[in-house]
């Protein structure tokens, strides 16, 4: 009886260990210099920034359940200080998010009237649900759309024949600008997608206008800490919405998080390093929403 349970033991030792080799993780936090990460690590670091600019691959399932957890965990870090906010949103639909918060309207009438994405029931509702639940100003940062395919079609300059009314939508006028050609910017990848030089630029610009206005939605927010959502694009190498930040609110403390994709993600690959203060790494084959 006494071999049999050691024997039983043994194997079950074995079985965990084997177990434990074999387990494939779903995702894995790196630090800028690439070292791994605890979850509770990274929200420690990045609590006592004011703005959290946390880059996603949109229809990433992982990072999106991520999101919802920093959400909370910042929350209790911060409680009546914090605020969230995110690229998914236009700002002309801030009064619509205001009364759905405030239970005014119900949630069909808030389905119904604001420009959701089409993966808003998946991908982003928990998180803003989760705002709404515990009465956590949302800010719908993103310039309206029509106003960025304006620039995409007549350029910055454009914006200035627009009514007082329309301009409340914007950053203050005119915005700043700048060609940058370096191999990462993102005129740079504008002129890779474009068929000429005008048309690159006023795409880069219609970019840029996106940028700015997210910027000025967060800088004029009261609260001291801010969560922000939106692309990769929009912020890797500290480009994007963070140079906009710097201007609009140069005390404003700033920390990016990018979200990869890698075959292997026990290491970050050195293609990734320099995009982000932190790293969220997923499984090149992981599910994903769309």
């Amino acid at each position: 009886m006494k071999r049999y349970f050691i024997l039983t033991i043994t194997l079950f030792v074995a079985l965990s260990a084997f177990a434990q080799k074999g387990y494939k993780k779903a995702y894995t936090i790196f630090d800028a210099e690439g070292k791994e990460i605890e979850y509770e690590t990274l929200i420690k670091k990045i609590a006592s920034y004011n703005v959290v600019l946390l880059g996603e691959i949109h229809n990433c399932t992982i990072v999106h359940w991520l999101e919802y957890e920093i959400a909370r965990s910042l929350y209790q870090e911060h409680g009546t200080s914090f605020a969230m906010g995110a690229e998914m949103f236009e700002a002309d639909n801030q009064l619509i998010i205001d009364e759905y918060m405030q239970s005014v309207i119900t949630y069909d009438r808030f389905e119904d009237e604001v420009r959701l994405w089409p993966n808003y029931s998946t991908d982003y509702s928990p998180y803003l649900y989760f705002a709404k639940e515990n009465k956590i100003p949302f800010v719908a940062t993103n310039v309206p759309r029509r106003y960025a395919n304006m620039v995409k079609n007549r350029g910055l300059q454009y914006l200035d024949s627009l009514s007082f009314e329309a301009k409340t939508y914007l950053p203050p006028l005119p915005i700043t600008f700048k060609t940058d050609e370096g191999e990462n910017s993102p005129f740079a990848l504008m002129q890779m997608f474009s068929k000429g030089e005008s048309n690159s630029t006023y795409m880069a610009q219609a970019q840029a206008i996106k940028d700015a206005t997210m910027a000025w939605n967060i800088a004029k927010t009261k609260s001291h800490y801010f969560l922000h959502i939106q692309g990769n694009y929009h912020s890797d190498f500290k480009q994007g919405i963070v140079p906009y930040l710097q201007e609009y609110a140069p005390e404003l403390r700033v920390v990016t998080i990018c979200n990869i994709r890698q075959d292997d993600i026990s290491s970050l690959d050195e293609e990734n390093i320099g995009r982000a203060d932190f790293y969220i790494a997923v499984p090149t084959d992981m599910s994903v929403s769309y």
